[in-house]
């Protein structure tokens, strides 16, 4: 879920707001717009770093500053899409990890934590909506609605909001599975999903891939296929290489979990941890992201199968 394209956009933000607030209006949106550039090529500030409570507490302001800025020029896609991949991927990595963590010993308070994950991920999604309706008005209605054709309406110069779209409204998804409200739209998911994989089925080694896996976990009723789920996780595994942790991890957490498969729950898990984080350090974050939740996963290995 973390993007070394992305995570690093809002770092620089931070620092330029005072300014910008300060300066007149035209200079002001002047600024805003050179800002937006320098925050799409800013590179993995974020994404590369290696310590996951440090950038928990650091991003929230990042956020909140982009927000300021798309305020000010509503109308800039790079202000747009970062903030769609970012609060995407700070409610992945610790909104809804929070969640999971207490869900064991204060199930009210989990609950509230996966509420607000949900949240958040539509929020990520409404900003991406915002910018791709600029060139496609009513394209989130007609996602919708007839999502085959919609998805086949945006292309290849726009294949980051496609993907950051589909991977923000697909963890909405996973979060939220309870709620028949927001697993209803599925189909737009998947659809904008192959979409990017027609596009380029190669895309950022693998990360269409990973959110499939997550996405063909759900309960075959609800639109989800195990068998196709572990044909993304072998693709993802190939495209990264082996050096992303977080195929094994949501395969094992969704299908392997469903069909009570102990032995293979472990050995994925144990595959995650094995992962060197160090090793590409533009994954660095993201990496120890899945391997805490991997050992937190093992930790509680008794409350998944029933012996």
């Amino acid at each position: 879920m973390f993007s070394r394209q992305s995570l690093g956009r809002s770092a620089l933000s931070a620092l330029a707001l005072a300014g910008l607030l300060a300066s007149g209006c035209s200079i002001r949106k002047l600024a805003i717009n050179g800002l937006a550039d320098a925050l799409a090529s800013a590179g993995d500030v974020y994404a590369s770093d290696n310590d996951p409570e440090l950038v928990e507490q650091a991003l929230p302001f990042s956020l909140k500053t982009i927000e300021a800025l798309i305020v000010e020029s509503p109308g800039n896609l790079s202000l747009l899409l970062s903030a769609c991949s970012g609060f995407t991927q700070y409610s992945y990595a610790f909104v809804q990890a929070r969640a999971e963590r207490l869900e064991l010993d204060d199930y009210r308070e989990s609950e509230r934590q996966r509420d607000r994950a949900v949240a958040l991920f539509l929020r990520a999604r409404d900003y991406c909506l915002q910018a791709l309706e600029k060139d496609h008005p009513g394209i989130g209605e007609r996602l919708r609605v007839e999502p085959e054709a919609a998805a086949t309406e945006i292309d290849a110069s726009q294949i980051d909001l496609l993907y950051w779209t589909g991977a923000s409204w697909g963890a909405a998804m996973s979060a939220g599975a309870h709620r028949l409200d927001v697993v209803a739209d599925l189909p737009a998911v998947q659809a904008m999903m192959r979409r990017v994989l027609a596009l380029d089925g190669r895309y950022d080694d693998g990360a269409v891939q990973e959110v499939l896996i997550s996405l063909e976990s759900l309960p075959e009723a609800m639109g989800g296929s195990p068998e196709r789920a572990r044909n993304f996780f072998e693709r993802a595994v190939e495209l990264s290489g082996g050096h992303s942790a977080a195929p094994y991890v949501s395969l094992a957490s969704g299908v392997v979990v469903a069909e009570q498969g102990r032995a293979e729950f472990i050995e994925l898990l144990e595959a995650a941890l094995a992962v060197d984080p160090d090793e590409v350090p533009e994954r660095r974050l993201a990496n120890l992201v899945a391997q805490r939740r991997a050992a937190l996963l093992l930790e509680r290995i008794d409350e998944y199968f029933i012996e």
